[in-house]
């Protein structure tokens, strides 16, 4: 696998995908100068959430292992130096170690993760209708999302942008959206967006306050 060197941008809440792209407001010195380097060289940044402890160094607080690496497709500078980005998430990056350098903000060596998909094309149909079937019921049917998502589940996509597309989109958990982004294995994030939707399903059918029984 290839390695190369990311500028890191480390967020609390957020998990970036590869297929997507997300809006940002870069205000702190550190990520301004980050942003601006970017801009002069390769326009890549790594978005990577933190972990969620709590250290006294505030300046380098834990991270996740897995970031997604992103290009800035769209900048617009403000006062103060400060930006509007749009990036757009390129792939996978396990970090391999963090550098120690001169600028502001963190860097880190990466190895790139490409997806790892099933070779058997009728899996990968199966695995497809599965998701559109775990999926389309938390849609009104005619809605603007709704056909957007029938957009998806019939063009020419692979499944794993697929995957990264609905991991992002879909209201998952943040943990669980952290270790899809983690797992390069297109099969097994299909089967676990299938089962958190059918979980999140079953609990909304689930009678509150629950039936007792009069035994």
């Amino acid at each position: 696998m290839s390695t190369r060197v990311v500028r890191l941008f480390p967020l609390p809440n957020l998990v970036l995908f590869p297929h997507v792209v997300q809006g940002l407001h870069v205000f702190e010195p550190r990520y301004r100068q980050m942003t601006a380097d970017a801009l002069a060289g390769d326009r890549l940044i790594a978005l990577v959430k933190l972990q969620d402890v709590l250290l006294p160094d505030e300046q380098r607080p834990p991270i996740e292992e897995v970031a997604c690496v992103g290009e800035i497709v769209w900048h617009e500078k403000l006062a103060e130096g400060r930006y509007n980005l749009r990036l757009r998430g390129t792939g996978r990056a396990r970090i391999v170690q963090e550098l120690t350098t001169d600028k502001l903000y963190r860097t880190a060596e990466v190895e790139l993760l490409p997806d790892v998909s099933p070779p058997d094309l009728a899996l990968l149909a199966e695995l497809r209708r599965d998701l559109a079937a775990a999926v389309y019921p938390h849609f009104a049917e005619g809605s603007p999302a709704r056909q957007q998502l029938q957009e998806l589940f019939d063009g020419d996509q692979h499944l794993g942008p697929v995957c990264d597309i609905l991991s992002y989109a879909l209201p998952l958990p943040t943990d669980l959206k952290q270790s899809l982004l983690a797992d390069p294995h297109v099969e097994r994030r299909a089967h676990a967006i299938v089962d958190a939707l059918r979980l999140s399903a079953a609990r909304a059918d689930r009678p509150f306050p629950p039936h007792f029984s009069a035994n």
